[in-house]
């Protein structure tokens, strides 16, 4: 059992923002105080200067916890944002109920993405923010810009200005977790999409392997954004992990666990 928390929080990834969790704050927000901020340079907060560390945006999420009163939490991370997850769990590990790192990993140059962050960083130099971001919005999905998630997730990204773009391939290529993995003490599960073209197996396993309370959850036939490719599965993995009733749900579910 995992301590137990007045909240739950989810953290966005690259080129992302609070409203990529939608769906999750309708379907939890009744049973759970849900908290879902922007990270500086993203969403609402574009405007402002990103970090360009991990620890930098974790720190920014703690002092927003702290000015919201909230002191125990269970924690979602997606993509950068389970980076920052994991960030989070090593430096408030009293904080943190049940841990949630999904389509993400412990090492941060990525190397099983579509393509190395340092490609990326050199097309939004070379080529500008707009085509970049298409290129890395569309990876996210198995259809990619054909997909029905793919409007809102590159109007999202389109806010982002260039500081902010950069700033964060520089905190993602520059973090490393794996050394820390064993001092997570929170019952986590690391989920992932077969699919998923950022994070790969490789990525995944060593979540699951080296935390000592990791469960593991594959879903079948989805990429990077499982949360929006297969909103019930996903929903539903997360209701039962956290152990918040969700009511009536009787859909199949088509989950490898291990």
């Amino acid at each position: 059992m995992g301590k137990a928390a007045s909240a739950l929080v989810l953290v966005h990834g690259y080129l992302g923002g609070a409203a990529h969790w939608h769906d999750q704050i309708a379907r939890f927000g009744g049973r759970i105080r849900v908290i879902a901020p922007d990270l500086p340079g993203f969403g609402a907060r574009s405007t402002e200067a990103a970090p360009d560390s991990i620890a930098g945006f974790a720190q920014d999420i703690l002092r927003e916890l702290d000015e919201q009163g909230v002191q125990s939490f269970h924690l979602v991370g997606h993509s950068m944002g389970g980076m920052i997850a994991q960030e989070i769990a090593a430096l408030a590990p009293a904080r943190v109920g049940r841990l949630v790192l999904y389509g993400t990993g412990p090492l941060g140059a990525l190397p099983d993405r579509f393509e190395p962050i340092a490609a990326s960083r050199a097309r939004i130099m070379s080529e500008g923010l707009g085509p970049a971001i298409e290129r890395i919005v569309a990876s996210w999905f198995l259809t990619g810009e054909a997909a029905p998630g793919y409007p809102g997730c590159a109007d999202l990204a389109s806010r982002v200005g260039s500081q902010a773009a950069l700033a964060a391939l520089t905190a993602m290529e520059s973090w490393d977790g794996r050394d820390r993995l064993g001092t997570i003490v929170a019952p986590t599960l690391v989920l992932w999409g077969d699919c998923d073209r950022s994070y790969g197996w490789s990525q995944t396993e060593m979540l699951w392997r080296g935390i000592l309370r990791a469960s593991l959850a594959v879903v079948p036939g989805a990429a990077h954004n499982v949360h929006q490719e297969k909103p019930k599965i996903f929903n539903r993995l997360l209701s039962d992990f956290l152990e918040l009733s969700m009511h009536s749900e009787t859909e199949a579910l088509a989950v490898k666990a291990g």
